[in-house]
């Protein structure tokens, strides 16, 4: 038999230059290795792991010495297909390798990687090494040395040496970083991860991580199917959190690879949603994020994450992941737009311009703007629960005022009765007497409940026309440290603040005042910052929260708009505070009403107890929300 040669077509220094630095991350180099498996047919990969090496075994094809596939692989950098029908396996799979460096890949693990190898009975092996002999001869493997971990007949086997990365200790945590990589495997294609007697097996999409999701975009009929994993505590809000619809595709003009111009659809599917939570998502360093968008091509991640491209750095992002598929990235007849790499794509090519647009423009901010619903429905939730806790805990508080009134009366009747001789119908008469001067000074007794720290303390009573006034009210109570969970607030921007909309609150900010503030049996009263100008007397509600306090005796402030003028039953004999506005509708104010607007929000934190800002802070912060001139 004619002793074999195994030449590398390649630059020696090339090994040395670019083994080590061609790769940053050891899953884009395990990537590289299963996708080689891929176009070489293998229904299963093995990634096994030891201590003194890392193995990807797969049961594919093989590569024959003899048929010239060895010196196929040997030609780094020579472009593996360049016709449709070199794009196409012999089972029908859409080959993912194109460049010819992959091979290379495992050399930024380990100085020195075994090749074995076996088609049809016949076995090849070599030894591929940063550094190589003059002639560019690599060192061959005997035949007792080639020899499979778990493949049984042809396949390839990679053992990586020494690697200089180490892959996370779980094979949980393993796993789900390469599915970020090979989303799509199935029966036909799995990936099996082992240590010692430790196996998982990788045939199916992550569904735990759409299980994960508060929201879920899907594009395309092919993706429709994630849906079924999608889970939300909020049933009939559920479509809009998730939606399906179908692929998107934008039509472009560029030229092929022989420089004619055609027309093209980018088509892009996938799906894209935002996490519950981030909470305990520590990453190790050689992990891939947990917010990202990826790009996909014939199954292989092209680009891991386009998110720092598309978005606007902005707090929310931090929950967004998605995989985007654009087969068209990978087209045969048109320029290769991947890097060496494989790590990402040339920034300048039209397709990847195109689906970076897209993402930016609409598929973002919707996603975006879907986890704002989730957040809000979360709130309102939260603020239902502790209403319904509130109501819960103002009955509780009833009932024992009610039995303290009467056992108090009864047993003190039965005690005066008994040591004076009382008979029954004068012991009713003093029950009655008893009762009746408890119900009465039950106010003196002090008992403060739960339910007043449960209780809303601020009310900004306004109308929405005159909300400008009253976000600067609320912008400056928080400021001085008042929560957002003590302010009702029909009209805020933050609906913390508002009375809930959902069953328990459906009755409005009236029943709510009535149930809390005039039926209750805590002493607790609401304080009433009352914004007034010429439209309160055009807005009933305003009005209805005028009664109320008047009603309630509830302590009250007045922040003015000129030329209105408060009037009974509003205490119109303190000095109010005054906002003027410009003919084109908008507030200022004087300095010397700013220090009174100051005072004001002071005086009520102190009211309340807490703890409020200097006036000089004060003042600079206002300065900051409305203009002020000399007047």
């Amino acid at each position: 038999m004619t002793e074999r040669e195994y030449k590398l077509n390649i630059d020696p220094r090339i090994l040395e230059l670019l083994g080590p630095s061609l790769y940053t991350n050891i899953y884009y180099v395990l990537a590289e290795l299963i996708a080689n498996a891929y176009d070489a047919d293998a229904s299963n990969v093995y990634i096994i792991i030891k201590d003194d090496c890392i193995i990807v075994e797969d049961d594919g094809s093989g590569m024959s010495y003899s048929g010239g596939d060895i010196q196929k692989y040997l030609n780094v950098a020579a472009v593996s297909r360049n016709t449709e029908a070199e794009s196409i396996t012999p089972k029908k799979r859409r080959k993912m390798g194109r460049k010819g460096v992959g091979k290379l890949a495992a050399l930024s693990v380990a100085k020195n990687v075994l090749i074995k190898t076996i088609a049809n009975g016949e076995k090849s092996g070599f030894i591929l090494s940063r550094h190589i002999n003059a002639d560019n001869l690599l060192t061959p493997l005997k035949d007792e040395q080639i020899f499979f971990e778990k493949v049984f007949a042809n396949g390839t086997s990679i053992i990586m040496q020494e690697p200089q990365y180490k892959l996370h200790s779980t094979l949980k945590t393993i796993k789900r970083n390469l599915l970020k990589i090979f989303p799509l495997v199935n029966e036909e294609f799995r990936i099996h991860v082992i240590q010692e007697d430790k196996e998982e097996v990788i045939e199916s999409f992550d569904k735990e991580m759409i299980s994960e999701l508060a929201t879920l975009i899907t594009l395309g009929k092919e993706f429709g199917y994630l849906n079924d994993y999608f889970k939300t505590p909020y049933k009939r809000e559920r479509d809009k959190l998730c939606k399906t619809m179908p692929s998107v595709i934008q039509t472009i003009d560029m030229r092929d690879q022989g420089g004619v111009r055609h027309t093209y659809d980018v088509e892009i599917k996938g799906w894209i949603g935002t996490y519950i939570s981030t909470r305990g998502r520590k990453v190790e360093m050689t992990d891939f994020p947990d917010n990202f968008i990826s790009l996909y091509a014939h199954q292989k991640v092209g680009e891991f994450n386009i998110l720092p491209a598309v978005g606007q750095n902005k707090l929310n992002e931090v929950y967004v992941v998605g995989q985007l598929h654009v087969d068209i990235f990978e087209s045969t007849e048109l320029p290769d737009m991947a890097l060496s790499n494989r790590q990402g794509y040339k920034t300048d090519d039209l397709r990847y311009q195109t689906v970076l647009g897209y993402v930016k423009a609409r598929l973002l901010p919707d996603i975006l703007k879907m986890r704002e619903v989730f957040v809000s429905l979360g709130k309102e939730k939260k603020k239902e629960r502790r209403l319904e806790k509130q109501r819960q805990n103002e009955a509780v508080f009833k009932n024992a005022v009610d039995l303290f009134r009467t056992n108090t009366a009864k047993k003190a009747t039965q005690k005066i009765s008994l040591r004076l001789g009382i008979n029954d119908k004068r012991a009713a008469e003093i029950e009655k007497i008893l009762w009746n001067e408890i119900n009465t000074n039950g106010l003196d007794i002090g008992i403060k409940s739960i339910v007043d720290s449960q209780k809303k303390k601020l009310l900004i009573s306004q109308t929405y026309k005159d909300k400008d006034l009253a976000d600067i009210i609320y912008n400056m109570l928080l400021f001085n440290n008042v929560p957002s969970e003590d302010i009702i607030y029909t009209n805020c921007d933050d609906e913390i603040s508002r009375i809930p909309e959902g069953d328990i609150g459906k009755s409005g900010i009236y029943n709510y005042l009535r149930d809390f503030f005039v039926n209750s049996y805590s002493t607790q009263k609401i304080y009433v910052i009352f914004v007034t100008s010429h439209n309160t007397k055009n807005s009933w509600g305003a009005l209805m929260e005028v009664g109320a306090a008047w009603i309630t005796q509830m302590e009250h402030k007045i922040f003015n708009i000129y030329d209105f003028r408060p009037e009974h039953p509003l205490d119109d004999e303190q000095v109010w505070h005054l906002s003027f506005r410009e003919a084109d509708g908008n507030l200022y104010m004087s300095r010397l009403n700013v220090d009174i607007f100051a005072q004001k929000i002071e005086y009520i934190c102190d009211k309340l107890g807490y703890v409020k800002r200097s006036r000089q802070e004060n003042r600079e912060h206002l300065a900051t929300l409305i203009k002020i001139k000399d007047k």
